[in-house]
């Protein structure tokens, strides 16, 4: 039996991808829009697909939307579980003057 989409699934369908390369350079990763805000699993979503997107040997700031609060609290988890323990290092950078968060992502 198929579900019907919600209005939940077709906003996160209709979001912008956060990239479509891979970066074999240091970047950010924009998580800050307001439909971000709104949706803390499509800032979790993108914030994987832009560490792999992310090629060996450099780092992706993934700069977070204010309304989920430090990504220790809803971030770090899900990155662990995604990834490798030794394909990662991340470090919470700063807090931006906007209220969100940068935690800086080193690929090994």
């Amino acid at each position: 039996m198929a579900s019907t989409p919600t209005a939940y699934d077709r906003a996160r369908e209709e979001a912008t991808p956060v990239t479509d390369q891979i970066h074999e350079q240091s970047w950010s990763a924009p998580l800050e829009h307001p439909e971000h805000a709104d949706d803390r699993e499509l800032v979790v979503s993108q914030a994987i697909d832009a560490i792999e997107h992310t090629a060996s040997g450099y780092h992706v700031n993934l700069v977070t939307h204010e309304a989920h609060g430090h990504p220790s609290e809803y971030l770090y988890d899900e990155l662990a579980a995604a990834f490798d323990p030794a394909a990662l290092e991340w470090e919470h950078v700063d807090q931006c003057g906007c209220g969100g968060h940068v935690v800086r992502v080193h690929v090994q």
